[in-house]
């Protein structure tokens, strides 16, 4: 069987190797793609002075920092386990994860941090899922968000992939944001297939990705129970047992 992955190329290699693990042949159709700020070391030396954390939403985000600064002695906050770990991998070694979402984010630090002892920094793209700094701006803290890099979304999907789902050769598409769900569902309608996904199940990391692809005519939508990877691989393990039963 083949499954769509629809992430960026750099987050895509261990989704692939633990896919490819299950049997499973990863078709890999990123559907945004990362554009670093091309002025973000000026920007983040204007904003590091004085900063007792660095928030992070994404390995996006963590990894044009990583570009831009060589600063590793701040501590992380980092919404999920996914990020922490790109937080290990480029240096850092006082690393927090909320192992969950923007919420969880927000709760961790609120847990964590003193809004005495400092500003936080949230590097991010130019779309931000869910209000960080609103949130921690109710609790008192400064929060001095900065635009790091950009993802761009596909303009169309590849004629292999296209055909590879029309045709029904596509068990599952996976799902991580409700931009890249929302892209999809643009490019599916361009693609003229919209109508034509009744094989394929789609995993999405959260609710509000499901929403995003319900448009669609999957054969049906199954849903992460936890906001991080190894959920959405469980949810896809259990729709396929479900799908294979149905069979």
């Amino acid at each position: 069987m083949k499954a769509l992955v629809t992430r960026p190329r750099a987050d895509a290699a261990a989704l692939a190797q633990a896919l490819a693990a299950r049997g499973i042949e990863p078709v890999l159709e990123p559907l945004l793609a990362i554009r670093q700020a091309p002025d973000a070391a000026a920007l983040l030396a204007g904003l590091l002075p004085g900063i007792q954390a660095l928030l992070f939403t994404s390995a996006n985000g963590l990894r044009a920092f990583a570009q831009a600064s060589s600063r590793r002695d701040i501590a992380v906050l980092a919404v999920g386990d996914a990020t922490a770990q790109a937080a290990r991998d480029a240096g850092f070694v006082d690393i927090e994860s909320a192992e969950g979402d923007v919420a969880d984010l927000a709760d961790l630090v609120v847990a964590r941090r003193d809004p005495a002892q400092g500003a936080l920094l949230h590097a991010a793209a130019s779309a931000v899922a869910g209000d960080l700094s609103g949130r921690l701006a109710q609790a008192g803290f400064e929060v001095r968000r900065v635009q790091l890099y950009d993802a761009i979304p596909a303009e169309a999907l590849s004629g292999a992939t296209a055909r590879a789902l029309s045709q029904g050769e596509i068990g599952a598409a996976l799902f991580f944001s409700p931009r890249t769900a929302a892209t999809f569902v643009t490019l599916a309608r361009r693609a003229g297939i919209a109508d034509l996904l009744g094989a394929s199940v789609a995993v999405a990391l959260s609710p509000a990705v499901a929403k995003a692809l319900a448009e669609l005519a999957w054969q049906r939508i199954a849903t992460a129970a936890a906001p991080n990877e190894a959920a959405l691989l469980a949810a896809l393990d259990r729709a396929l047992r479900e799908k294979g039963g149905q069979g």
